[in-house]
């Protein structure tokens, strides 16, 4: 028998589980119906419940975000044992003032003539639901799982050894 998931409305754990994690890989439709995930720049998360990214106006992403705009994000920090899945709505717009905010040098690479740049558009996901798993990546955390199920002849439970979590936003 499958194990129930915890399910909370906490977005405040999902967004600090991901705060230090800087390139979440963004999964789209394409035209085919197909999934395309491809790596985007995190801007640091804010506390609501939308992430944000800078994208260029012309790439596929914008295309295919205006087609569909349901789209799925994937975070992994392996050194930590931290994995998140977040599931929202995405959208792309240009508005200068926040691109202002959100502009740092190193964007330049992108983006050569800088924040005035006109192909800047933002991207921003408004999360729906997530998910979280978080494992110490302590050895005596983990060898201390290890022992109690071969002591017990169970697997350890979620809370001997991880931290997992569904998060409904809506």
């Amino acid at each position: 028998m499958a194990t129930e998931t915890p399910v909370t409305n906490d977005l405040t754990t999902l967004l600090d589980k991901i705060k230090d994690v800087r390139i979440a890989m963004l999964t789209t439709q394409d035209e085919d119906g197909s999934l395309r995930s491809r790596p985007m720049y995190t801007q640091k998360p804010d506390g609501s419940s939308a992430l944000v990214f800078l994208t260029d106006k012309d790439s596929a992403k914008v295309y295919e975000v205006k087609k569909d705009s349901h789209v799925n994000l994937s975070y992994a920090k392996p050194d930590d044992n931290v994995y998140v899945s977040v599931s929202g709505r995405a959208n792309a717009y240009r508005d200068q003032a926040e691109i202002d905010q959100l502009w740092s040098e190193p964007m330049r690479a992108w983006f050569a003539k800088g924040k005035e740049d006109p192909n800047i558009y933002i991207l921003k996901v408004e999360i729906d639901k997530g998910e979280y798993w978080d494992t110490p990546s302590s050895t005596l955390t983990q060898v201390a799982a290890y022992v109690k199920a071969l002591a017990t002849g169970e697997r350890a439970t979620s809370d001997d050894v991880n931290e997992h979590a569904k998060v409904n936003v809506k």
